[in-house]
């Protein structure tokens, strides 16, 4: 009976760990190695996604910012900035949001959620914006609708079609009532744009939502989208609340758009630029 009353002895018991927890030395493993695909959740190691950032298994399109894409899209070299250094002025001294803004200005060095100029895509001009998630959600303030409005304003002058990228949250909402007027303002400048017979193709990207989804991403003259992309005014949850509905798995999804008429095709990310290119020169693009 002594050696189990005095089991101390013969057993070491270490005070600050479980007696089933084996000490062994974990390997750090980098958060940045691999990536889970949204689309068909395998883990991925990073390096077999590419540039394009695709899913090897399932095609789904990861995330990319704007120089990213624009790196992807255009001729190499061509892409000239236009409208930079616009600042907010915070219209209604939001707590923070300053803060907010120049730390995104800092991790993506952009100045805001848009990036605007002019390019070639198959020795094609056109006028060009991406939106970037990165930047707080790509939402859109009044910055971003004045840089895209002076996009259309300065392509409508010289004859260009315009090309956008979309990918949002909405209207920003330390902004207020003057993120929503961005909608209207970019709405009128697309269509004086349209009625000099000029074309306007808008690309839609995971995830372009609200107050976007409800004004110039759907005014394109083609609309197209990358697979597996989130598309919607507002969330799955607000959508069932009020028609008190359950909806349909994926109805918010390019390829549920595409199947009901509001989208024209999905075009994988690596067909992308040649497919742009195509769409200018049958709609005569400039050069």
């Amino acid at each position: 009976m002594a050696l189990f009353k005095r089991k101390d002895k013969y057993i070491r018991i270490n005070p600050n760990r479980s007696l089933r927890t084996p000490e062994k030395a974990k390997p750090e493993v980098p958060d940045e190695l691999f990536a889970k695909c949204p689309g068909c959740r395998h883990v991925i190691y990073q390096k077999d996604l590419g540039a394009e950032k695709m899913c090897p298994a399932c095609g789904y399109n990861f995330r990319i910012s704007a120089s990213e894409r624009l790196a992807l899209t255009i001729d190499s070299g061509s892409f000239k900035e236009m409208f930079t250094g616009f600042e907010s002025k915070d219209p209604l001294n939001f707590p923070g949001y300053k803060d907010k803004l120049a730390a995104a200005k800092e991790k993506t060095g952009l100045d805001e959620a848009v990036m605007t100029g002019t390019a070639k895509i198959g020795g094609q001009d056109l006028a060009l914006a991406i939106m970037d998630s990165n930047f707080i959600m790509a939402s859109m303030g009044t910055v971003v609708g004045e840089k895209i409005t002076r996009l259309f304003e300065y392509a409508t002058e010289n004859q260009l079609p315009v090309v956008i990228f979309t990918a949002s949250g909405g209207a920003r909402m330390q902004e207020g009532i003057m993120s929503l007027m961005q909608m209207a303002k970019i709405s009128a400048a697309v269509k004086r744009h349209s009625n000099a017979g000029l074309f306007y193709l808008t690309v839609l990207t995971d995830p372009t939502t609200g107050g976007v989804t409800a004004s110039f991403a759907m005014e394109g003259d083609i609309i197209i989208a990358e697979p597996q992309a989130l598309v919607g005014f507002a969330g799955r949850r607000v959508i069932e609340t009020t028609v008190r509905q359950t909806l349909p798995e994926g109805f918010q999804k390019s390829e549920f758009l595409l199947k009901h008429g509001f989208i024209d095709a999905i075009v994988k990310r690596t067909e992308m630029k040649e497919t742009i290119a195509k769409l200018l020169a049958f709609h005569g693009g400039a050069k």
